[in-house]
């Protein structure tokens, strides 16, 4: 007895669907019952203008049924990203401390920034035609094949307007540079640092920040633990499984503990006055700090 493809890479996906039709079958192998029956519609619950998305979702979170992000409704607007903010600062901690909201809300919020902030990017010197040439593509044509695309069909089976239109495609590059994490915003970032540069010169100093949240009793303090005492010297903390079981508990925390380690370092330390986006007057340990760029991998 041996293990044939343990990460199921080589498995069809019609091998996966038949798997998922056995499995409907309850034990008894009875063709006419299955043990799970999922009612759906046609359409899939769509993510964007649904208000009754989240509350539908966690009715633990939302117990009356009110309160989900993008609600016409409301006499100012809010953002999704505002509101989730919003959400995960609240003083009883419900939403932080949620098995799943956390996740499925930074997903979201992913998925919209790769849907609605990536962009096309051609050379300077095929613009003009780029941009007539895709101008006269009708719409249905880009959906047709789009739709061709995802269903992975041979390029072959494509007609003339849809094979014309993927070879002026073929001339331009996705950007997605304000999507965090992508190989765009990584290029992004070392175009800003070079123009850092070239104004201010090269950079004199290279630090790696990296405060340990789980050892520090700054953090149990912003966790909620109100017997650690920071005026001692030595303050007593918690035994270290449950310093590090705290910080699993609560990333928000963890990421609340790395700004305010951040900007005490810079500003009691590197004299920069966040407020007016200089160095203080009186200048820091190293000085008057002209500029710094940091990024967080």
């Amino acid at each position: 007895m041996g293990v044939s493809d343990p990460e199921c890479d080589k498995i069809s996906g019609r091998a996966f669907t038949a798997s998922a039709l056995r499995n409907l079958l309850p034990h008894t192998h009875s063709p006419t019952l299955p043990d799970l029956v999922l009612h759906h519609t046609e359409a899939a619950v769509p993510e964007y203008h649904n208000t009754s998305l989240f509350p539908g979702m966690y009715p633990t979170l939302f117990p009356y049924g009110i309160g989900g992000f993008e609600d016409s409704g409301r006499v100012t607007p809010l953002a999704f990203d505002r509101q989730a903010k919003y959400f995960l600062n609240l003083s009883d901690r419900r939403f932080r401390y949620h098995e799943t909201f956390l996740f499925v809300t930074l997903n979201m919020l992913q998925r919209r920034r790769a849907h609605l902030q990536t962009s096309f990017v051609v050379r300077k010197s095929n613009f003009e035609s780029i941009a007539r040439n895709l101008t006269t593509v009708s719409s249905d044509v880009l959906l047709r094949l789009a739709s061709r695309l995802e269903q992975e069909c041979k390029l072959s089976a494509l007609t003339t307007d849809e094979q014309n239109a993927l070879k002026l495609l073929r001339q331009v590059n996705t950007m997605s540079a304000r999507i965090p994490g992508s190989q765009a915003a990584k290029v992004y970032v070392r175009n800003e640092i070079r123009s850092y540069y070239a104004y201010f010169g090269l950079p004199h100093v290279f630090l790696t920040f990296n405060p340990s949240a789980a050892h520090s009793p700054i953090f149990q303090v912003i966790y909620g633990d109100n017997s650690v005492d920071l005026s001692e010297r030595f303050p007593r903390m918690p035994v270290g499984r449950m310093r590090a079981v705290r910080l699993a508990h609560d990333p928000i925390s963890a990421a609340e503990f790395y700004e305010f380690s951040f900007r005490c370092l810079f500003r009691f330390l590197l004299g920069w006055d966040f407020d007016r986006e200089q160095s203080v007057q009186g200048g820091g340990i190293l000085g008057h700090i002209r500029a710094f760029y940091g990024t967080t991998e």
